[in-house]
């Protein structure tokens, strides 16, 4: 809503024309700043007299005028420090000697910006230039220059013209809320403005003079209600007889309809305007003498038609509401009339109508026929249904005042009983909500301000809430507003502090341990999208590649992902191929998020949405629950390109199993799991490097490399280390702490140790005997070569292990060394038929 301070100066004095304060003052009260508009022109302009002038043909077929025209008394300065005659050349011929014009002096600026300057043209020097209405900004109309006499002026001749039309005002701008289309009008601004700064507040309204009107057949004949609301509850009528269209729009009008955004369209049209802009009331005028009959508001009829103002031809629904005559429909209600009874040039009789209309009615014909209007804009917001008949009163006032008409009393006035039940605010309830002490004074001067009726009972009040507020519906509302007018201000910031024992769980806590474990080896975390193809989810989310149950999606936004993923690593893919078209070789990424594994059989989604009004019972809570697939959190790594790049004397390292299995072995110590690895087979993933990853027995995810060939479809190198943990599970299996050892002491004694045994027995296995069988003082052991080849059985292989001694009390002999490892061979043997290799 764009407001001219000089219109709001009327209803309550600013007291400044500092656009900036005036806008503080209304965000202070709760609406937002979006701009300030203005003419945009500089003096010197000013009033000057046609003297005389010499019509002068030029070679281009043109004929311009040279012309004399006084600026200044005479014997005194012109504005711009000239003499009172200034020579100025001009291209327009609406003009006679005689005639008093607007004349922009050497040194003003028009709106463009386009400055003025004397300048040779035409043989002559021109002293400044005889304006239009357009190059003032003051409308569209270019077909000459603006003649003061043609809009009722006959001024001073050296008058400040910018002061005269009205150049000099300036209007601010204002962003109204749904919930408050009172402030699309200057009544509302005005009072507002007026809660804001506690200047005194005239209504409007209260302008015009009485003009009671009876006698015009008005029907609202809504026989088809939608949503068991009628279209029209008010519907007001009143006559002007004898106006004078042709008259211009007094300049001070136009002018602040052209800052409010409005474009001047002719005296009558223009006095609806304003009153719509004034009281926030639209207004429609029609041409009297072209109606048929009475009007009937109701519903269109399957494939009417209506010709609406914009000159479309427009196909009507049946829950659009119209204004008809006896020929049939001549407007859309609430939101354009029609062209078969508009105002126009030679209208001499005028009907006023002010009605009061359903807001979501008008709402959704404005966007079924794509005509959004300054009148749909007020009436889907809710306009006041008291106001109709003193709008259209004002505009009476106007039309007699403005365009010599004289007030008929044909008209009528029908206004269904404005009945809103009173409101109970209880005592403190302000308090409780906002959390501030608000007195009860405060209270009952915040809300008679608005204009609500305030009524103490016992607890509180009863507020009846005025017909502009219709958002006020409940004590919520009523508190935002003692808020609101109070001042915001007053309002504490206070940190809210969180209940004892509400922090993370225990889930929370360790997933984000996982994520910055990882994070802290160099990993860089992802996010990809949740939406697969069928054939990608079977490929990685089924070890075994077969057929697996998907979520499908509804409505997916592509058709060829319309499934919901199984799995993290597809992802994980997509957003290596994309780093890699982007020059990024070297990657090591992770994800935690999500997948969806649903039951086969089940149904999913069928559950009934709750009623929003209470809080769902526990069984609503359970079917919907029920409803929704299990949806785990896995964390997937992915590492492709090099682990350490090539250097001096160092060849380069390329990431591999051996990596994506240490980033899972990261991640299973920041959870406190034990891990244990076991040769595995996926369906995706390399025969013979991949590893089966387990957590107290359970399997619980996979690591190894990709296949060559999915690698080379993803667009990706021979070697994609890959690796995914259910991560849900590896938590809940886990003992959720990381155990911290007491550093020992005594010295270490190291042995290693060899087995020779069938080439398909686990290392794993192996190692586990070893280690059962060697007893407490193992400290540590681990694999270091896997050797097959010369020297060795065909079907056999010989294991490496390195072994590590260590007792809490005493250093081990060489003796008590050998023994235990002595041990740990013998239970592999008895185990695996393992044998030692000299």
């Amino acid at each position: 809503m764009r407001v001219p301070l000089s219109w709001l100066n009327e209803y309550t004095p600013t007291e400044s024309d500092d656009a900036a304060a005036v806008h503080a003052a209304l965000v202070s009260v709760g609406f937002e700043e979006e701009d300030v508009h203005a003419y945009d022109v500089t003096g010197p302009v000013v009033v000057g007299q046609v003297l005389e002038f010499v019509e002068e043909p030029q070679s281009n077929g043109k004929t311009i005028r040279w012309c004399q025209v006084q600026v200044a008394p005479e014997g005194e300065t012109a504005a711009d420090g000239g003499p009172a005659v200034h020579g100025i050349v001009c291209g327009a011929h609406n003009f006679a000697v005689g005639d008093k014009v607007v004349v922009t002096l050497p040194g003003a600026v028009l709106p463009g910006p386009f400055p003025i300057a004397a300048r040779k043209t035409y043989g002559h020097v021109s002293d400044g230039m005889i304006a239009s209405v357009r190059e003032l900004g003051l409308g569209d109309e270019h077909d000459g220059i603006l003649v003061l006499s043609t809009i009722g002026l006959d001024p001073e001749i050296g008058t400040d013209a910018i002061a005269l039309l009205g150049l000099d005002d300036v209007a601010v701008e204002i962003n109204v809320t749904p919930d408050r289309g009172y402030a699309f009008s200057l009544r509302g601004v005005a009072r507002e403005y007026s809660h804001a700064t506690g200047r005194p507040f005239a209504d409007p309204a209260d302008l015009a003079p009485e003009y009671p009107g009876e006698g015009f057949p008005v029907v609202i004949d809504d026989a088809r209600p939608v949503r068991g609301v009628v279209g029209a509850s008010g519907f007001t009528t009143r006559t002007v007889r004898g106006v004078d269209a042709s008259r211009p729009t007094p300049t001070w009008m136009k002018s602040r309809l052209q800052l409010a955004g409005i474009r001047s369209n002719g005296l009558l049209v223009d006095i609806t305007n304003y009153v719509m802009l004034e009281l926030g009331q639209p207004i429609h005028g029609y041409d009297l003498d072209r109606l048929d009959g009475g009007i009937t508001v109701r519903r269109a009829e399957p494939g009417e038609t209506l010709r609406t103002l914009d000159d479309q031809e427009r196909r009507l629904d049946p829950e659009d509401l119209l204004i008809a005559d006896d020929s049939g429909p001549i407007g859309l209600a609430g939101v354009m009339g029609g062209g078969d009874s508009e105002l126009s040039g030679t209208t001499a009789n005028v009907l006023v109508e002010a009605a009061t209309f359903d807001p979501v009615t008008i709402a959704r014909t404005a966007r079924r026929h794509k005509l959004p209007s300054e009148a749909s804009k007020r009436f889907e917001r809710g306009v006041d249904p008291a106001v109709g008949v003193r709008a259209a009163d004002r505009v009476v006032q106007l039309m007699v005042e403005l365009a010599g008409g004289t007030a008929d009393p044909l008209g009528s006035t029908l206004v269904a009983p404005l009945e809103r039940a009173p409101i109970a605010f209880p005592a403190g309830f302000a308090a409780g909500l906002v959390g501030v002490d608000y007195t009860d004074e405060e209270i009952e001067t915040s809300l008679s301000k608005i204009g609500a009726d305030v009524q103490p009972i016992e607890g509180g009040w009863l507020v009846g809430a005025p017909t502009w507020r219709p958002d006020l519906t409940d004590k919520w509302t009523l508190a935002e507003e003692v808020a609101r007018l109070v001042g915001y201000g007053r309002i504490p910031s206070v940190l809210p502090v969180a209940p004892p024992g509400r922090g993370l769980t225990r889930h929370q806590r360790l997933r984000r341990s996982a994520s910055n474990a990882l994070a802290a080896t160099g990993f860089v975390e992802v996010t990809a999208y949740p939406f697969l193809a069928e054939q990608v989810n079977r490929t990685y989310g089924s070890p075994d590649g077969s057929d697996i149950p998907l979520v499908r999606l509804a409505n997916a936004l592509d058709a060829s992902q319309a499934t919901l993923r199984t799995t993290l690593v597809p992802g994980l893919l997509e957003v290596a191929k994309r780093n890699r078209s982007r020059g990024r070789t070297d990657l090591a990424i992770f994800e935690t998020g999500s997948v969806f594994l649903p039951e086969p059989g089940i149904e999913y989604g069928t559950a009934a949405s709750p009623a929003m009004a209470v809080r769902p019972s526990d069984e609503e809570i359970a079917a919907i629950e029920a409803s929704i697939p299990p949806q785990p959190r896995r964390i997937g790594v992915l590492l492709t390109g090099e682990r350490t790049p090539a250097q001096p004397g160092v060849a380069p390292i390329v990431a591999g199993i051996a990596d994506a299995i240490e980033a899972v072995r990261t991640v299973a110590w920041a959870v406190g799991a034990e891990l244990e690895l076991v040769q595995g087979a996926h369906a995706a993933y390399h025969a013979g490097r991949t590893a089966e990853l387990r957590v107290a027995g359970e399997t619980v995810g996979y690591a190894g490399e990709l296949l060559p060939a999915l690698a080379e479809e993803a667009d990706l190198p021979r070697v994609v280390a890959v690796a995914e943990l259910d991560l849900d599970r590896v938590i809940s299996l886990a003992e959720g702490v990381v155990h911290a050892h007491a550093i020992r002491t005594m010295p270490a004694a190291t042995q290693d140790l060899a087995l020779v045994v069938g080439a398909d027995v686990p290392a794993g296995d192996v190692l586990a005997a070893v280690r059962e069988g060697a007893g407490a003082l193992l400290e540590s052991i681990e694999l270091v070569d896997d050797y097959r080849g010369q020297g060795i059985e065909a079907g056999s292989k010989s294991l490496l292990f390195a072994l590590r001694f260590r007792a809490d009390d005493r250093t081990l002999t060489a003796a008590e060394a050998s023994e235990a490892k002595n041990a740990g061979a013998a239970a592999a043997s008895e185990r695996f038929g393992a044998s030692m290799r000299a």
